[in-house]
C-alpha cells in the first residue's frame, strides 16, 4: 500500500490485530523524491498527491489526513530521524507498543507524504528493554543476559576504565566528575574535571584523561598531581579530546573531533590548512618521547580501539555518517590504508558510535542505536546488546576481564560475558614487575 496517512483510526479499523496502538511507526524503506517538497502542514488537502488504496475514498483520505496531521502534533509522538543508506536522513515515528507481525503503511512526515514496504514489526518491540528476550541470540557471547544497575543519578556517565586493583573508573561529564566504584559499592568521586571524558592509563599506571572543555589531555601522576600532557598540534590548540587508547609500546592514541567547537575558536589545522583542506578532527599519537603526529583525518572522530595485533585502529564515527573506520598501521603507526569496518546507520533506538572495545577474539563491541553492537573480526554484525538507557561507552574488567561494564547516561550497569576482553598493556608491565 502507498499512503499519505498512517494513523491510530486507520490501524485500528483496518488491523483490528493491532488492538490499542498509542503510538505507531513503520521503518521507511522507499519514498518517492517528488513527494517531498509538499509544504507542511499543506495549506489544501487537494493540492497534495495523495495515492491510498482503493477501498478508502477521497472523503476518507482527507479525513485520516487530518487525523494524521493532528497525531503528528500529538506529544504522544517522538519524531525520530532515520538514515537510510542510499536515501539520506528522513523524519519517522519511533514504534511502541504495536504487536502485530506485520503492517502495510505509510508515514505522513514532516514534509510530506512517503512510502513505506510491509515491516516485520517483532523486530521494533526492542525498545522494550526485555534483555532476556531482546538478547537472547547472543548465546555465544553473554553468560547471562541479567544487567546490574550498581550507581545513577548521574547525567552523562563516560569514560569506563578497570583498575587491577579491583575497581572501575568512571566520568559524569556534565558537572566533571571523574568517580571509582567497586562492583557492589557506591561511586566515590575522586576529583573535578574540566569535561572529562575518555581514560586509559600509560604504560606506568598513570591515569591518561581526555578533558574536553580544557581542550587537552592530561596525566595524574602517582602523587595525585595533574599535569598537562598534550594540549596542541603545529601550535594550535586542540578541539575537544574525547577518547584515548595506550599501545603496547607506550604510545598514547586520542581523537579529537571538531564540530562542537566553533569555526572561530578552531585553531586546527590553522588559516592556511593543509594542501588546501581545512579538516580539523582527526586522531593524534603521541610516542613514548614526546613526538606528536597526526595519524588520520576522520568526519567525526570517537571512540578507539585496536585489534588484538594491534595492527587496525578501530574510529567510531559519530557525525554526520555513522560507522567504524578501520585504519591499517604499518610497524612506525602512520596509516597504510584505511576502509569502512561496518556501517552503523540504523534507527533501532537512542545511540550512536562512541565508546568501543575488542576482546580476545577480535571481536568488536560498539556502542549505537539501540544498545551496543558487536561485529565479528570480519565486519559482520553479531547482534546489539539492550540496556535500560542508551549505551554511551563500555570497558572490560574484574579479574577475568569477563565484566562487561557500560556508562548509559544517568547509569551505570554491568553484565557478564563468556570471552575476556583484550587487557590493557599495562597490566601485563605490571605483573611481570610485581613477580
Amino acid at each position: 500500500m502507498r499512503g499519505a496517512v498512517v494513523c491510530r483510526e486507520y490501524l485500528t479499523e483496518e488491523y483490528p490485530a493491532l488492538g490499542d496502538v498509542s503510538e505507531l511507526s513503520v521503518l521507511m524503506t522507499a519514498f518517492p523524491p517528488r513527494w517531498l517538497g509538499c509544504a507542511w502542514p499543506p495549506p489544501d488537502i487537494g493540492q497534495v498527491r495523495v495515492s491510498t488504496p482503493t477501498s478508502l475514498g477521497q472523503e476518507a483520505a482527507a479525513a485520516r489526513w487530518e487525523a494524521g496531521r493532528a497525531l503528528w502534533r500529538s506529544p504522544r509522538v517522538m519524531p525520530h530521524r532515520y538514515k537510510t543508506r542510499s536515501r539520506g536522513l528522513l523524519s519517522a515515528y519511533r514504534a511502541r507498543g504495536c504487536d502485530a507481525q506485520s503492517v502495510e503503511g505509510a508515514l505522513l512526515a514532516k514534509r510530506g507524504p512517503v512510502a513505506f514496504a510491509p515491516r516485520d514489526l517483532r523486530a521494533l518491540e526492542s525498545h522494550s528493554h526485555d534483555t532476556e528476550a531482546v538478547m537472547q541470540d547472543l548465546s555465544t557471547i553473554l553468560e547471562s543476559t541479567d544487567v546490574e544497575r550498581h550507581s545513577t543519578g548521574h547525567v552523562f556517565t563516560e569514560g569506563p576504565l578497570w583498575h587491577p586493583d579491583g575497581f572501575f573508573y568512571f566520568n559524569d561529564i556534565r558537572p566533571g566528575t571523574l568517580y571509582t566504584i567497586e562492583l557492589g559499592g557506591t561511586a566515590r568521586e575522586v576529583r573535578k574535571t574540566a569535561g572529562g571524558n575518555g581514560l586509559t592509563f600509560d604504560l606506568e599506571g598513570r591515569l591518561i584523561h581526555c578533558e574536553g572543555d580544557a581542550r587537552c589531555v592530561t596525566r595524574t601522576e602517582h602523587n595525585g598531581e595533574v599535569v598537562t600532557l598534550a594540549e596542541r598540534f603545529n601550535a594550535g590548540r586542540f578541539n575537544r579530546p574525547n577518547d584515548v587508547v595506550c599501545h603496547s609500546d607506550g604510545s598514547l592514541w586520542f581523537t579529537d573531533p571538531s564540530m562542537r567547537v566553533p569555526f572561530a575558536e578552531r585553531e586546527i589545522p590553522g588559516t592556511e590548512g593543509v594542501l588546501g583542506v581545512w579538516a580539523g578532527a582527526a586522531v593524534y599519537r603521541l610516542a613514548p618521547d614526546g613526538e606528536m603526529t597526526s595519524v588520520v583525518t576522520v568526519e567525526y572522530p570517537n571512540g578507539l580501539a585496536f585489534c588484538p595485533q594491534e595492527r587496525t585502529l578501530y574510529i567510531a564515527n559519530t557525525r554526520s555518517s555513522t560507522y567504524i573506520h578501520a585504519v591499517d598501521l604499518n610497524a612506525d603507526g602512520s596509516m597504510r590504508s584505511r576502509r569502512i569496518f561496518a556501517d552503523m546507520s540504523a534507527d533501532d533506538g537512542p545511540g550512536i558510535p562512541d565508546g568501543m572495545k575488542v576482546d580476545a577474539l577480535g571481536r568488536v563491541f560498539c556502542t549505537g542505536s539501540g544498545g551496543i553492537w558487536v561485529f565479528d573480526p570480519d565486519g559482520t554484525h553479531l547482534g546489539t546488546i539492550r540496556l535500560p538507557e542508551m549505551a554511551v561507552n563500555l570497558t572490560f574488567g574484574g579479574e577475568d576481564l569477563r565484566t562487561l561494564f557500560v556508562t548509559a547516561v544517568t547509569s551505570v550497569y554491568t553484565l557478564r560475558v563468556k570471552t575476556p576482553g583484550l587487557p590493557h598493556p599495562w597490566y601485563a608491565v605490571r605483573a611481570a614487575s610485581s613477580s
